[in-house]
């Protein structure tokens, strides 16, 4: 027999109804043992493979999760992608990781195909900060968690980092260390924590009393490494050069140490560099790079957690799920990019 094996074809052979292969698969007791055993030498005979999905979309329970993050190629996602996963697969749940490419369509695509195949839930890090994509999960019946993100309205959870803060510790660290002109390198300003970043920044500044000119912006197209190595270029062509750079994530970071390495510039000396969210790789730089910690981990496991609630807590009252909003706190982990170097005396 060629082509995929049915149930059909499995109950023609054994000369039984489909009813009753299935019984054989699902519920054994309620078939004689003669009739069980012809229908399992059959199954073995053919190949047969039930369809799971076929199953859990009949039961209108699945066992898929899917999780919607904005790049894959960035280390953060990724943690946060094997938090989660940890989390849902003690669950007995499985995992399907997907990636935006920070496009607003491909997000709508994905979020479209995830309710066409009826996904348990959906953990989501979305592109379209409006929430209007999401929004949609909600009025088929799909629970949906954000994460990275917090949710512009309230029928929902959401886990993420204060970006502000983060910002603001970044800044902060650097005007201690005695900068006064700081450029911060982003990526597009339509993502909330570019934006948030920015905001803690400059609220460093003013809480110093410096004007707002003295944090230059410096908009990359990507956040990633080649889009740092482009803004290091940009930066280097700046009169009077500023004396210290804050990215918004790492992967800029790097690609700033790159192009600052590349043109002589020394780091710290010359430069000092903070970067976002405390990769991996941040650590292992030639420079070893100051970032903001964000725990990444904990952000998937505990938007899993929120997930799992909803799924398992359907009934109402104070006994079911109530949304959530959580936000983490990021941590300043100084390293050597950006430590106060010591200038010999004029003598």
């Amino acid at each position: 027999m060629t082509g995929r094996v049915g149930i059909k074809d499995v109950a023609r052979q054994a000369g039984v109804s489909v009813g009753t292969v299935s019984n054989v698969i699902n519920n054994p007791e309620m078939v004689s043992d003669e009739t069980r055993l012809r229908v399992r030498a059959v199954i073995a005979q053919l190949g047969y493979v039930r369809s799971e999905s076929a199953r859990h979309l009949r039961a209108g329970r699945s066992r898929i999760v899917a999780m919607l993050v904005l790049d894959l190629a960035n280390p953060f996602f990724a943690d946060v992608a094997k938090g989660a996963e940890r989390t849902l697969r003690n669950a007995g749940l499985g995992v399907m990781v997907c990636n935006s490419a920070g496009s607003v369509d491909e997000e709508a695509d994905y979020l479209s195909l995830f309710a066409e195949q009826r996904v348990r839930g959906v953990l989501v890090t979305p592109a379209d900060g409006s929430g209007r994509a999401v929004e949609s999960l909600r009025s088929r019946g799909i629970p949906f968690v954000l994460v990275d993100r917090t949710l512009p309205f309230a029928d929902g959870c959401s886990v993420s980092v204060d970006d502000v803060l983060g910002g603001t510790l970044a800044g902060r660290h650097l005007l201690d260390a005695g900068h006064r002109s700081i450029v911060y390198v982003s990526g597009s300003g339509h993502l909330t924590q570019v934006r948030d970043r920015h905001l803690g920044a400059r609220t460093a500044v003013r809480e110093a009393g410096l004007p707002d000119s003295a944090l230059v912006h410096i908009e990359a197209e990507r956040l990633d490494v080649a889009s740092g190595r482009d803004a290091g270029a940009r930066l280097l062509g700046l009169t009077p050069r500023p004396t210290a750079v804050f990215c918004a994530n790492d992967l800029l970071a790097l690609g700033v140490l790159q192009a600052l390495y590349a043109a002589g510039v020394r780091v710290p000396e010359d430069v000092a560099l903070v970067g976002y969210d405390d990769i991996e790789f941040a650590a292992a730089a030639v420079v070893p790079l100051t970032s903001v910690r964000q725990p990444a981990a904990r952000i998937g496991r505990t938007a899993a957690e929120l997930l799992l609630d909803e799924t398992e807590n359907t009934e109402p009252g104070p006994r079911g799920h109530a949304h959530r909003s959580i936000v983490l706190n990021p941590e300043l982990v100084v390293r050597d990019s950006s430590r106060a170097v010591p200038y010999p005396m004029a003598g």
